[in-house]
C-alpha cells in the first residue's frame, strides 16, 4: 500500500523569510508560528523584507548559539522557487549543522552546493513537497466515515487555518476528527500528509482518496483545501481534491474585501453563492449528498466595530453560520454540523 509523505523535523526552528514581500507569500512561516510557536526560535530576514512573524530576528550564527536544529524555508511564492541569492545563507545554515527543510517545488536535493554542504556537515535535506511513488488513480468508490473539505473563493485565504481550527474545535466538542494535510505547511505541522499540488494530474483524486481512507462512521476527516476552483492557474488541483475527497460537507473560506484573484487581478472573484453552487455541482459527481455547512470569514480588513454586524448579516443572507476562526473559533460551525449529522 502506498504510504503518505512523512516528515520528522528537529526543533527548535529558524524560519527563513529572506526578502519576501507580503504575508500571503509567507504563509508557511506564519502557519508554523501560529500553530507551533513553542518550536520556533526565530526568523531570518534580509533587507527589504516586509513580513514579521513576531519572533526574534537571528543570524545563522545566533541561531546556532540558540540551539536551532532546523532551518525551514518559510515562504510560498508563486511558482514555488526562491532567488539564487538565498542559497548562500541556506548553505551556511547547513554547514553550521542545521537540517534544511523546504516545502517548495524546487528540490533541495538537486542543488550541488547544498548537497556537498549537507554531506560534509552530516545534516538532512528535507523536501516536504515530495509525493510518494506509485500513487493510484482515483476509484470514485464510496468510503466509510465522514469528510469535510475546506474550499475558497481564492488562494491564500485561510483554508489551512480553518481546517486546523475546525479540527481542534470538533475534538474539543467530543467528536472524532483528524486533520488531513494536503499542503507543505500542513504536512510540517501534522508530520504527515500528501502534497496534492505536486502530484501528476492523473493521480490527484487517487491521492485525495489515500489521504482520507475508510474510517469509523462517526469519524470526520478534516481535509485541508488547496487552490480554488475559480483560480486561473490552480483550479485543476482543487477539482481533483474535491472529487477524490468525496466530502459530505465543505466550508467556504472568504475574504470580504478581496475582489480579484490575488496576483491575477484581471480576474474577478465569484460571489459566495456562485462559489457554493459550483462546489455542490462539481462535488455531487462523487458524493451526491455534499453540502456547505459554514463560511470562514477573514475579517482582518474590516473595522472592529462593524465586524460582528457583518458576520450576523452575512449569516442571515446565506442561511449558514459565519465566523472568523482566528477571532471567534469554529464553535458555531461545529454546532451546525452536529445539528445535521448527529
Amino acid at each position: 500500500m502506498t504510504e503518505l509523505t512523512v516528515v520528522q523535523i528537529e526543533a527548535p526552528y529558524l524560519i527563513l523569510l529572506g526578502d519576501i514581500q507580503g504575508a500571503a507569500f509567507a504563509k508557511t512561516g506564519l502557519g508554523i508560528v501560529q500553530w507551533r510557536p513553542h518550536l520556533v526560535a526565530g526568523q531570518l530576514r534580509f533587507a527589504g523584507c516586509n513580513v514579521d512573524l513576531g519572533v526574534p530576528d537571528l543570524t545563522v550564527a545566533e541561531a546556532v548559539d540558540a540551539g536551532v536544529k532546523s532551518l525551514i524555508i518559510g515562504v510560498a511564492p508563486i511558482g514555488g522557487g526562491i532567488p539564487q541569492s538565498w542559497l548562500s545563507v541556506i548553505e551556511e545554515a547547513a554547514w553550521a549543522g542545521m537540517d534544511i527543510v523546504s516545502g517548495l517545488h524546487f528540490k533541495l536535493a538537486e542543488i550541488p552546493g547544498l548537497i556537498a554542504a549537507s554531506e560534509a556537515a552530516g545534516v538532512r535535506l528535507i523536501d516536504v513537497r515530495k509525493p510518494p511513488a506509485n500513487l493510484p488513480v482515483g476509484t470514485g468508490k464510496k468510503r466509510t466515515g465522514k469528510r469535510i473539505l475546506m474550499v475558497a473563493t481564492d488562494c491564500a485565504i485561510g483554508k489551512k487555518y480553518t481546517a486546523l481550527a475546525l479540527d481542534r474545535c470538533m475534538r474539543e466538542a467530543g467528536m472524532k476528527a483528524t486533520f488531513r494535510a494536503t499542503g507543505q505547511t500542513g504536512i510540517i505541522l501534522a508530520g504527515e500528509g500528501l502534497p496534492i499540488d505536486s502530484v501528476v494530474a492523473d493521480f490527484i483524486s487517487g491521492a485525495a482518496e489515500l489521504v482520507s481512507p475508510d474510517n469509523e462512521e462517526d469519524h470526520w476527516d478534516v481535509i485541508e483545501g488547496q487552490g480554488s476552483l475559480f483560480h486561473p492557474a490552480y483550479s485543476g488541483v482543487s477539482l481533483g481534491l474535491l472529487h477524490g475527497s468525496q466530502p459530505d460537507a465543505f466550508v467556504v473560506c472568504y475574504h470580504p474585501t478581496r475582489t480579484a484573484v490575488n496576483g491575477w487581478e484581471h480576474y474577478t472573484l465569484p460571489s459566495l453563492r456562485e462559489c457554493i453552487d459550483q462546489h455542490v455541482m462539481m462535488g455531487q459527481r462523487t458524493n451526491a449528498d455534499i453540502q456547505c455547512v459554514g463560511i470562514s470569514v477573514n475579517t482582518s480588513d474590516l473595522p472592529a466595530d462593524t465586524r460582528e454586524g457583518f458576520l450576523t448579516s452575512l449569516s442571515a443572507e446565506m442561511g449558514l453560520p459565519c465566523a472568523d476562526p482566528l477571532i471567534d473559533g469554529c464553535g458555531v460551525i461545529v454546532e451546525h454540523i452536529r445539528s445535521i449529522y448527529e
